[in-house]
């Protein structure tokens, strides 16, 4: 596998129905549907959508997938994000399981992983006795602060964190001191960990916030700049080396071969890339189609 295969397969979890896109159900399955089918299937994550709106998901996915007639199951999956009541989400949750499991020939999105929100480690330890250890618990945890308490109790709650790295006004967009304090957090405590929001485009850049015609422009990280720091740093790179990557803009410094990727006279092997999934299992994005043609755009597809 090349690279950029080994970094972004099953990478993206398709977030369509939340902003900047905000697409309803039966818009936002149909377009998972349509990147089901398509060539790039392969980097395709889970369906990402509120336990208030399972009901909705097994509806339109019965309505609108694909038979199961080939072999589609690895990206077949959702993640569940949970609201304020973890215990009557979770409840809505084993409903939709149990439900799909009386129908196996309609896919309804497997729950593999379940999203939440929790900014003490006494948060953190209360919400992992509510949901169920056998899903994937990603917490997403504030980091403008000290992140080691919390990435520690996450940890030991045998879950995995989450990072916000942006969003639909510029100031939702983290500084890179803030994102590499959690990668490194996460790394030294051996924690896999998703990210979300503002990852529409490869590298860091300024675009446009929401999909409204004269919106306002923020300075995004880009996809490509998370999952590189994060192996980068994985294999030795310091802070302050990780935080310039975070902020590369320029698509000629960043190299993706066939065995290998290089940053600014740092080089890493294919099989290193892999080992550093191992940590960042994906990043959540409104738009599947935004990244892919992106990297068509670079000449990386």
């Amino acid at each position: 596998m090349t690279a950029l295969r080994v970094l972004l397969a099953r990478a993206i979890d398709y977030a369509g129905l939340f902003p900047p896109a905000q697409l309803d159900m039966p818009g936002a399955v149909a377009e998972y549907a349509s990147y089901l089918a398509s060539n790039d299937e392969w980097a395709l994550g889970r369906f990402v959508v509120p336990a208030a709106r399972l009901g909705e998901l097994a509806a339109a996915a019965s309505d609108t997938l694909p038979e199961p007639s080939r072999d589609l199951q690895p990206a077949r999956r959702s993640s569940v994000v949970l609201g304020p009541d973890l215990a009557a989400d979770v409840r809505v949750m084993d409903a939709f399981c149990a439900g799909e499991a009386r129908n196996p020939d309609a896919w309804w999105g497997g729950v593999d992983s379940v999203e939440l929100r929790a900014s003490t480690p006494d948060a953190i330890r209360e919400a992992m006795r509510v949901v169920p250890g056998r899903y994937e618990r990603y917490v997403e945890i504030p980091i403008s602060g000290d992140v080691a308490p919390l990435v520690r109790t996450i940890r030991e709650a045998g879950a995995y964190a989450k990072v916000r790295t942006g969003g639909t006004s510029a100031d939702a967009f983290p500084a890179s001191e803030n994102v590499v304090r959690f990668l490194v957090a996460c790394l030294r405590e051996e924690v896999p960990f998703k990210a979300t929001a503002g990852l529409h485009h490869p590298l860091r850049g300024d675009y446009p916030l929401t999909y409204e015609p004269g919106s306002a422009c923020g300075r995004m990280y880009g996809f490509l700049n998370v999952f590189l720091a994060t192996a980068f740093l994985a294999s030795g790179l310091d802070a302050a080396d990780a935080r310039r990557l975070l902020e590369e803009n320029d698509p000629a410094a960043v190299r993706l071969g066939s065995s290998a990727v290089s940053w600014r006279g740092n080089r890493l092997p294919v099989d290193r890339l892999a080992a550093s999934r191992s940590f960042l299992k994906s990043f959540g994005s409104c738009s599947f189609r935004e990244p892919i043609d992106d990297l068509t755009a670079l000449g990386l597809l």
